[in-house]
């Protein structure tokens, strides 16, 4: 059975550094979780509202939201967590003013250009999901180099959701199964629930053992449906640009005391 792959792996052409830097700094103190937990994803919302209160344009919370990113990543390897999966742009979010829309295009290719260099020192590993179709050239072209560029580091594999819905996602995947079934390298009666992950973006990555979603919304808006349906949940009141790393451990922490049963009872 021939399956899809999207991205395959190519051969590292540059090497991790681990500078002494904030989050290379943490690899002292990198404990793998006893709860198990290693894959954290985040709904990073409130940027919007967070910039408005004080009375400053979004574009102002996206950029903060932006650097508060930085602060989470170091927080993982002392949390034992070791994959971190961050919502930036939905399929939905193009609704949004042309002005807005803009401004996130260019804070992204800002964001790479500025911070490719530290990720890889770092020993971070970063992917990109969702679909690149409608996306700037340039941009992609800069998604792709930084992949490229951390595609040998460990420490941290941070994955990046951009212009990302998890309906879109399925749709995507069934299409290049339904393909690899009418070309006869799939065979139809084989098809199982273990089949279809193995077409989605997030293919290599581990399911999410919890999601956080910020500011106060208690829903999931389309992110990592297939992927989340038996991750835990925290819906907190904290807008993103004000997530500290302080909480992120406290909600860590949390998820250890949880009894994940995942469909079974515990005797």
């Amino acid at each position: 059975m021939q399956l899809w792959i999207p991205n395959k792996p190519r051969l590292c052409r540059y090497k991790s550094v681990k500078t002494a830097g904030k989050l290379s700094q943490a690899v002292a103190a990198e404990t793998p979780s006893a709860s198990g937990l290693q894959h954290v994803a985040v709904i990073m919302d409130g940027n919007g509202r967070w910039a408005q209160m004080r009375g400053r344009p979004r574009l102002f919370g996206h950029h903060a939201g932006a650097r508060r990113v930085s602060e989470i990543l170091r927080a993982c390897p002392p949390n034992g967590v070791k994959y971190l999966t961050i919502f930036a742009f939905s399929t939905e979010n193009w609704k949004r003013t042309q002005v807005e829309v803009s401004g996130l295009m260019k804070l992204f290719q800002g964001y790479i250009t500025k911070e490719a260099r530290a990720l890889r020192d770092e020993g971070v590993r970063v992917r990109f999901i969702g679909d690149r179709v409608r996306l700037n050239p340039k941009l992609v072209e800069l998604m792709d180099n930084l992949e490229q560029m951390t595609s040998c580091n460990d420490l941290v594999h941070l994955t990046i959701a951009l212009n990302y819905g998890g309906r879109d996602e399925v749709a995507r995947a069934t299409k290049r199964l339904a393909q690899d079934v009418a070309s006869g390298k799939l065979d139809p009666e084989k098809v199982d629930e273990e089949t279809l992950p193995k077409y989605l973006d997030t293919y290599v990555l581990p399911d999410p053992d919890l999601v956080i979603r910020t500011s106060g919304e208690a829903r999931i808006s389309n992110f990592l449906l297939w992927q989340s349906a038996y991750a835990e949940y925290e819906f907190i009141d904290t807008l993103w640009p004000d997530f500290t790393a302080e909480e992120f451990g406290t909600l860590t922490a949390k998820y250890g005391k949880r009894d994940r049963r995942f469909g079974a009872v515990n005797v």
